[in-house]
């Protein structure tokens, strides 16, 4: 339940118009009154003989007994309450009680027998609409100081009693949500997202990866946005605005918003922290990057985004707070950056996933930037890596960096969920569930391939990748034998033997880094963890089967042995399907 304070206004009937009138978009169904300060008020909506100005005139009685130059220029207080979508739909009699609570928990009518005149209008199922005058019968003025807070606590108790959805408690450091106002702006221009919204998003992708005010404005000017500047008069750079261009006010003017106003970290000294500790540009080039991941390749941002956040997770896991709360914020950018740059297969799902995480990336515990700039690095790799295929070494780079962002974004829950951000806790749950379809459509392919291969493995081969795998992992292995990426898994473990690597050692090193529980498949985990500690390319689907298979029908060119139980190949592509 969602009580909202609106701001102060000037007007009582124009308000009651609105509420009593058809709505913007004909919303309004059957108007009527639930509930007023005497229970006696007129009801314009039920009553014939009553007008609105009868109930107007009512609620601003004790407004006029006040000499002109004592009464207050805004005395119409408005708030709304409206009920969870998966709320069952609340009686008259219920949301009459819940706005009598409401108005005593925020000083309007606190029960002293001289509170202010209200009115609770209820014109759809699923919220009401509180009016006050804020002068009160005694003529003093209502305490209603932080009446948003105390709504908003009042509106938690009211959810347990009622058994409604439980909100999870605020702190003040989330973005502002569109008004009212700009929703059905939003709707009659046809845009799925108010302007706010959009102009929001587009801010956050400018601020990933930049190093400077110049290249923070570049990316605001390469979106599309037109943007205004405040300076100081000595010239120095203060703030600015941003608006989109077919987003106009009735003048036909372009409606501008200040970053402050999208978010509270998307204004331009909170913006400028992040850079103030990066280190001078590298060259997005890793010693470690071998096929097809040249410098600046997607794929090369792709290996080095995931060895960022492969470490990122330790910090957040066992990190001091202010470190790990710089972690969480430049983990956004990588989410931005990633969201940005990906194939249309899975861009969708990591669109969602850095929505949904940008919550999780503010708490009230202020960041100390500087540590977190392995990760600045990476979100600044992948802009400047450009748009990744969804195929070959991007497609499978992009599946072993999402795989790594899903345990810190995981992480990420925990360490809110600890310290009581609610909020913060359930965004980066929600963003983390993204991350796992993601994975699903960007590894189906890569998974696939190795997959085949590690069909194809030798019998005696893969008896004795089991018994090692057994010996490394013997808490783990049956579990791993069980699922379809054991193959996978088993084909990776020869190819980084037959590089060298000691697999013993590179499997017990890689599980016992980072915990396992949260995956949908231990196997798929440790091949990506694999892949990337023993340097093997990601996709291997261009490489010839090699000696270590032991496979006769592959040297001869033969057709592979037909996918497993839970796999279903469609033309090029192997994608995976729950059995």
């Amino acid at each position: 339940m969602i009580p909202q304070i609106h701001k102060q206004g000037s007007h009582t009937l124009g308000l009651l118009y609105y509420l009593y009138g058809k709505g913007t978009h004909e919303e309004h169904v059957d108007p009527h009154l639930v509930a007023s300060f005497d229970g006696m008020s007129p009801d314009p909506g039920r009553d014939r003989a009553a007008t609105k100005k009868d109930l107007g005139q009512l609620l601003d009685q004790p407004l006029h007994l006040l000499a002109s130059d004592q009464r207050p220029e805004k005395h119409v207080w408005h708030c709304s309450v409206r009920a969870a979508p998966d709320d069952p739909i609340l009686t008259d009699d219920q949301w009459a009680d819940i706005a009598r609570r409401i108005v005593a928990a925020t000083g309007i009518d606190p029960g002293d027998g001289a509170g202010c005149r209200w009115a609770a209008v209820r014109h759809a199922d699923d919220h009401i609409h509180i009016v006050a005058t804020l002068v009160r019968e005694d003529g003093r003025r209502p305490d209603h100081h932080r009446s948003g807070k105390r709504a908003q606590a009042e509106a938690r108790l009211i959810e347990k009693e009622l058994g409604l959805h439980q909100v999870a408690p605020g702190d003040g450091t989330a973005a502002q949500r569109p008004t009212s106002a700009e929703r059905h702006k939003a709707a009659r221009q046809g845009r799925e997202r108010t302007a706010r919204e959009e102009l929001r998003e587009a801010v956050r992708c400018a601020v990933a990866g930049a190093r400077s005010d110049e290249e923070f404005f570049d990316g605001l000017a390469a979106a599309g946005l037109l943007i205004r500047k405040r300076a100081a008069p000595s010239g120095d750079l203060l703030g600015y605005k941003v608006a989109l261009p077919d987003d106009l006010n009735r003048d036909g003017e372009p409606v501008f918003y200040p970053g402050a106003r999208l978010a509270p970290d998307l204004s331009l000294p909170r913006i400028r922290e992040r850079w103030s500790g990066d280190a001078p540009d590298v060259p997005a080039a890793r010693t470690e990057e071998t096929v097809r991941t040249g410098p600046g390749s997607p794929a090369a941002a792709r290996r080095s985004t995931a060895s960022a956040v492969w470490q990122a997770v330790l910090v957040v896991e066992h990190g001091e707070d202010v470190v790990t709360a710089a972690h969480i914020a430049a983990a956004g950018e990588v989410l931005d950056a990633l969201a940005k740059t990906s194939a249309a297969h899975t861009r969708r799902e990591l669109h969602d996933a850095a929505t949904a995480f940008e919550r999780a990336s503010r708490s009230h515990v202020r960041a100390v930037r500087g540590h977190d700039r392995a990760l600045r690095q990476a979100a600044r790799d992948l802009v400047q890596g450009g748009p990744a295929l969804g195929r070959g070494e991007d497609g499978a780079t992009t599946a072993m960096a999402i795989d790594m962002l899903f345990f810190l974004i995981t992480a990420t829950a925990h360490w809110h969920a600890r310290r009581g951000h609610a909020q913060q806790a359930e965004a980066a749950a929600r963003a983390a569930e993204h991350l796992r379809t993601a994975y699903r459509a960007a590894a189906a392919q890569p998974i696939g391939v190795l997959y085949r291969r590690g069909r194809r493995l030798s019998r005696p081969m893969l008896q004795r990748q089991t018994v090692l795998l057994r010996e490394a992992l013997p808490e783990q292995a049956e579990q791993i034998l069980a699922e379809p990426g054991w193959y996978a898994l088993a084909a990776t473990i020869a190819e980084a033997e037959a590089v060298g690597h000691d697999p013993r050692t590179l499997l017990s090193d890689v599980s016992a880094r980072r915990e396992l529980g949260t995956a949908d498949s231990v196997s798929d985990v440790l091949v990506w963890r694999m892949r990337r500690t023993a340097d093997l390319p990601a996709d291997v689907s261009h490489l010839p089967e090699t000696s270590t298979t032991g496979s006769r029908s592959a040297a001869r060119g033969t057709t592979a042995r037909p996918s497993a139980p839970g796999w279903r190949r469609s033309g090029d592509e192997t994608s995976r399907k729950p059995v």
